[in-house]
């Protein structure tokens, strides 16, 4: 089981989320030994910094292995996001095909991290992701044919033309 812990930064109704509190409430949820926590920018409100800044400790406290993050692109920031928390350790990172989704609840939130954005990132920094970028890219196509309007990462033309 995974656990998670959505609105980590920010929280569309109530506001900035002080890192006091998720740190508490991430010390209740590994109490209960899931699989991994994850920790959202559920509304896409985070920045590099606060991610680093909230991320260190945890990764400190419960080890990368036991961490994920969840990024939106609400403020274009979710690849900055990303990169802030490969730095401090974590390796595991929820993202769509495309960058498809959203989050109903959420006022305004935008579609999630594109993987193929993700994969791009990690793997031009060594990262071995073991994900096949031309199939990836097929499946994105596939998905826009699904929806019926094109859907893609902010690499996802440069990708298409360059990725062999």
């Amino acid at each position: 089981m995974h656990a998670y812990l959505a609105v980590a930064f920010e929280c569309p109704y109530e506001g900035p989320v002080s890192p006091d509190v998720v740190l508490g409430q991430a010390r209740q949820l590994m109490a209960c030994k899931p699989a991994r926590l994850v920790i959202a920018d559920t509304i896409g409100a985070a920045n590099p910094g606060a991610v680093r800044d909230l991320m260190r400790p945890l990764v400190e406290e419960f080890g990368a292995d036991a961490l994920g993050c969840h990024f939106h692109d609400t403020r274009a920031m979710a690849m900055a996001n990303v990169y802030a928390a490969l730095e401090v350790g974590v390796r595991q990172f929820d993202s769509s095909a495309g960058g498809l989704g959203g989050c109903p609840f959420a006022p305004g939130a935008k579609g999630n991290v594109a993987t193929e954005d993700v994969v791009m990132l990690c793997e031009t920094m060594g990262y071995s992701t073991g994900i096949a970028m031309p199939q990836l890219l097929k499946a994105v196509e596939l998905l826009s044919g699904f929806i019926g309007s094109p859907q893609g990462g902010r690499a996802h033309y440069w990708l298409s033309k360059n990725a062999a």
